[in-house]
């Protein structure tokens, strides 16, 4: 199985991130803007310290009373246990974890440094390369193309 770093070729590696003294209306222009569904939560050195996505939205718009998203600052409603994965994990491991987490997305760290953000998207597209390029070889192998 592949590791992050070898499918993070394909993803972007800048990272749409938030201060975590913005309010969730900022959040939301922000996701709707670049049409994602998460950002990194960092504190005014940039260090990552929540994330902010799309359920917080809905949570937030359960809870919040008679309060505007303007009013309502990211570090109020971000999840703070933030689970992140270095570029070395194995593809399966990571899986595991959004799975078992039931998250989406997850901040990805190269050399203690934030490089990228993985999705379940980018997760399930490199699995489906992987096995079609599987299937392909079998499918030979089968019909006697198989050159060895």
């Amino acid at each position: 199985m592949a590791t992050v770093k070898e499918i993070i070729g394909d993803i972007e590696k800048h990272i749409i991130s938030l201060g975590v003294d913005k309010t969730v209306a900022d959040a939301v222009s922000i996701l709707v803007e670049h049409e994602i569904g998460a950002l990194v939560v960092v504190d005014s050195d940039g260090k990552p310290v929540g994330m902010f996505t799309e359920r917080d939205v809905l949570k937030c718009w359960t809870r919040k009373g008679d309060r505007h998203f303007k009013d309502i600052k990211v570090s109020e409603v971000m999840t703070t246990n933030l689970i992140i994965v270095e570029a070395d994990d194995d593809l399966c491991y990571v899986t595991t974890i959004m799975i078992k987490n039931r998250i989406r997305h997850l901040p990805i760290l190269e050399k203690n440094k934030l490089v990228a953000m993985l999705s379940i998207r980018d997760v399930v597209k490199a699995q489906v390369t992987d096995l079609r390029a599987e299937n392909h070889y079998l499918k030979d192998y089968i019909s006697d193309k198989y050159p060895g």
